[in-house]
């Protein structure tokens, strides 16, 4: 992993690589999710989705490391009003910033509606994902990373103090996590078969069989993360894509393949849409912190010495976007639903930015409008999620339905 990035946008081809790289991935995927699904009967729902995203962003982390490393590198004659060619700076914010937009504007639509063209026939089409109780912690506790990420987008640059703060945080969501039940031994019997093997091993045996159906999806994933998005870019540079858009779109798309498939297998059951979006919005989690953290200390190592990672006007846009956009995110779901108009909005305002990256700031701005509207609507609708999230936090119990 330690090969440059224009290596393995602009390197030999090697698309015959696909033929096992992406069943690998595909395996990959099944792997984890099963050991994810058997392990939220260990420990709760939320630990397990946190475990997993962890496994799934493995790829995403080992891009994003590639690009801070290689910014280090060029930081003595790329940081300048007017930076040469060949400089990787500008590409140190495209890849966290276009990860995260990605699971929000076409993952997260993509679970909603393959929920419903699977469930058209057992319930109301279109039908909203009614979130269960324990998931407002996932929801409530995205808050604090995106309001920090205000500050940093105003001082225009992300240090090592930065990276302890946004750990930390991550930190706090995972003892929040620790605290949470896992679930009834009774609903095992929902679960796919593999899942329901390894959560139904006797005493210590579940531990190792679901412990192993992670290390063998991690392992996949780890020695095969490099070849399949090597042959990927591969053809998508061959086709005369752009850096910048490989680094952001392209190379986050593939990067968080494993997470999507499994999604999109939890969507497709119905029942565990819920999980789908969760898993999703773990990962965001996950970026804000742990994935933004890594950036100025692999940054740092490159130096030799503690260095902040200045942004400059284009990237203060970029994370403008991503804050708004996220912003949206956790206020859609603060009445711990996912209705069928904030996917569709939600993907189409993600799609408008796709297609043209000058309409960037409009964007924003409807993304912030929206969030002044949903905020406004707290008049006659006040939010379910933060009463739920204070009550488990208290250690009240978790009531088994719907957050709705």
């Amino acid at each position: 992993m330690k090969a440059k990035l224009l290596l393995i946008v602009s390197g030999t081809p090697a698309a015959w690589s696909a033929l096992w790289t992406f069943p690998s991935m595909l395996a990959s995927a099944f792997l984890v999710a099963w050991a994810a699904e058997a392990a939220q009967f260990i420990i709760s729902q939320g630990l397990a989705l946190a475990i997993l995203a962890w496994v799934q962003t493995l790829p995403e982390f080992a891009v994003e490391a590639v690009i801070a490393w290689e910014a280090g590198g060029d930081a003595a004659h790329c940081f300048v009003s007017s930076p040469p060619p060949g400089c990787h700076s500008h590409l140190a914010i495209a890849n966290f910033t276009g990860a995260i937009r990605l699971l929000v504007g076409l993952a997260w639509p993509m679970i909603f509606f393959v929920a419903a063209f699977f469930g058209r026939k057992s319930r109301p089409f279109l039908a909203p994902i009614e979130l269960e109780n324990e998931h407002a912690v996932e929801v409530l506790t995205t808050i604090p990373p995106l309001a920090y990420f205000g500050w940093i987008w105003y001082k225009a640059s992300i240090d090592i103090i930065d990276a302890v703060v946004l750990t930390a945080m991550y930190c706090a969501y995972l003892a929040i996590l620790w605290r949470m039940p896992p679930r009834q031994e009774e609903e095992v019997t929902d679960a796919p078969r593999i899942a329901r093997w390894a959560a139904t091993r006797p005493g210590r045996q579940r531990v190792v069989a679901v412990g192993g159906l992670f290390a063998i999806g991690a392992a996949l994933i780890y020695f095969t993360a490099h070849p399949f998005l090597e042959s990927m870019l591969a053809i998508a540079g061959t086709v005369g894509v752009s850096q910048f858009v490989l680094v952001q779109w392209v190379a986050p798309f593939l990067s968080e393949f494993p997470e999507k498939v499994s999604a999109f297998q939890w969507a497709s059951r119905v029942r565990t849409a819920p999980m789908a979006l969760v898993n999703m919005v773990s990962s965001n989690i996950n970026q804000w912190t742990v994935l933004a953290a890594m950036i100025p200390i692999v940054f740092s190592l490159s130096r030799g010495t503690p260095s902040a990672l200045p942004f400059d006007g284009a990237q203060r846009d970029e994370i403008l976007l991503t804050i708004a956009q996220s912003i949206v995110a956790v206020l859609v779901l603060l009445d711990m639903k996912f209705h069928w108009w904030d996917a569709a909005i939600l993907f189409v305002l993600w799609l408008a930015q796709f297609v043209e990256a000058g309409w960037r700031d409009e964007i924003t701005i409807m993304y912030l409008a929206w969030a002044v509207l949903l905020v406004i609507g707290w008049i006659w609708r006040r939010p379910t999620a933060p009463g739920i999230f204070w009550r488990l936090v208290r250690g009240k119990p978790i009531a088994g339905e719907a957050g709705g």
